[in-house]
């Protein structure tokens, strides 16, 4: 089963979301909902979804801002935004946030089971993958195997997205336990450890590679929007891609 939270001011409309996902039998299911983007995240945390479906307009927490927040340390959950006619303009916005999709309210139940569908397709294509690629593995790992093998699936593909529930899945704990064990042997989380390392990446890139813009080497690490890329560099660093390559090569 899939893990969803689902993120929704209106009760009625929230109940009802609930209602079709978890009567969709398509391997989904609610664990938590919220009313605003501030609890959502909290449950997000508690629960480490493979799912949220938002809709924009919320107090305390807007749902753009709330996806905007899980894409940066939880990259791997997929979204779904939901909205009204009339905040379509704004709605657009959240695309660039790696969302799976957008819906309009009132939500009909033949275009959320269509949406379902393809995420279940995209969520199985992974966790095959996923279990290809670790098929050598034993089915008990010890702690520091389960940590090596996660740093190693890390590195090696941190220029997409990764589903840390998958991997955690695939080796017998809870990802909360794993995060855990990633940290004691690490020194960070799983989230922060594969953030660091596309950020690393953008820095040599900058540096050596002076021929490739800021949009291409965005590309290159796994962010197809320029100005998020820049926002996240920018973030993380201290500066934004252009002014560590201009600081740095002057240096």
């Amino acid at each position: 089963m899939y893990k969803v939270i689902v993120c929704e001011d209106e009760v009625m409309i929230l109940d009802n979301i609930v209602k079709k996902i978890n009567q969709s039998e398509l391997g989904f299911e609610v664990v938590a909902k919220a009313i605003n983007g501030k609890q959502a995240i909290e449950l997000i945390e508690e629960n480490l979804p493979d799912v949220i479906v938002s809709d924009i307009k919320m107090p305390l927490m807007d749902g753009l801002e709330l996806i905007g927040k899980v894409d940066i340390k939880y990259p791997y959950i997929k979204k779904i935004i939901i909205s009204g006619y009339a905040e379509f303009e704004y709605a657009k916005k959240a695309m660039k946030f790696n969302t799976f999709d957008y819906l309009l309210k009132p939500v009909k139940n033949d275009e959320l089971i269509q949406t379902l569908i393809k995420l279940k397709m995209e969520l199985d294509n992974e966790f095959n993958e996923l279990m290809d690629k670790a098929g050598v593995i034993k089915e008990q790992v010890t702690p520091e195997e389960a940590v090596k093998f996660t740093q190693w699936y890390i590195r090696s593909h941190f220029e997409k997205d990764i589903n840390f529930n998958m991997i955690a899945a695939r080796l017998n704990y809870t990802p909360g336990y794993l995060s855990k064990l990633f940290v004691n042997y690490i020194g960070e989380t799983p989230s922060k450890y594969y953030l660091n390392l596309k950020i690393n990446k953008a820095k040599y890139l900058l540096v050596h590679c002076k021929e490739l813009s800021v949009r291409q080497i965005g590309e290159m690490i796994g962010y197809s929007d320029q100005s998020y890329f820049s926002r996240i560099f920018k973030k993380t660093v201290g500066k934004s891609p252009l002014e560590y390559r201009e600081n740095t090569i002057s240096d």
